[in-house]
């Protein structure tokens, strides 16, 4: 995954009248923590980290202050009606460290003829990568699988350099056979009236 630059600016202001000023300002409000160091509030320039974050797991190379920092995103918060982003956690990271982070999991083929329906149980699996090497997805064939069947976890390939996190029998994918609606029956529908 390649390293996006983005140029951060210390920020010295807190508060709620602060953040919407730094908004107005085409700035985002950001926290840099982690490695047992101090929390660092910072703003960060609001389209480039837009452009930034459509990748999930994103590695940010960040310039604060004359310093270099290696981030990823933990938090991001958004406007629930404009879809504007309104803060930011950043958790730092080295090279070569391992990092646990949650990446989609993205389907391919078809399933066995018969009316199935793929029910997502989870969206995402929580995986040990190295910093650097983060998989934005993983997939899985789901190719002849016929109600009743299910993916575990652990069963889901993971690309080199990344190993499973979470409970490696967890049900990620499963196949439910089509239910079609029962009709109601005329006396039950006759007595429900009557009452």
């Amino acid at each position: 995954m390649a390293e996006i630059k983005l140029n951060a600016t210390v920020r010295s202001e807190f508060g709620k009248g602060a953040a919407r000023r730094t908004r107005r300002a085409n700035l985002v409000p950001a926290v840099i923590y982690g490695h047992g160091a101090d929390a660092v509030h910072i703003t960060l320039p609001a389209h480039e980290l837009h452009l930034a974050l459509r990748t999930a797991n994103v590695l940010i190379g960040l310039e604060v202050d004359g310093k270099d920092a290696l981030v990823i995103p933990k938090a991001v918060q958004r406007n629930a009606l404009k879809g504007n982003i309104e803060h930011v956690d950043l958790l730092t990271v080295k090279r070569g460290e391992k990092v646990e982070v949650e990446i989609a999991v993205h389907v391919e083929g078809e399933l066995a003829p018969g009316g199935n329906l793929l029910e997502y149980v989870q969206n995402t699996l929580l995986v040990e990568a190295e910093a650097t090497h983060i998989p934005e997805s993983v997939t899985v064939s789901i190719a002849g699988l016929d109600a009743g069947d299910s993916i575990l976890a652990k069963d889901v390939p993971l690309p080199a350099g990344s190993v499973l996190a979470g409970d490696e029998d967890a049900v990620v994918l499963q196949v439910v056979s089509a239910q079609a609606e029962e009709p109601a029956a005329e006396g039950t529908e006759a007595a429900t009236t009557e009452a």
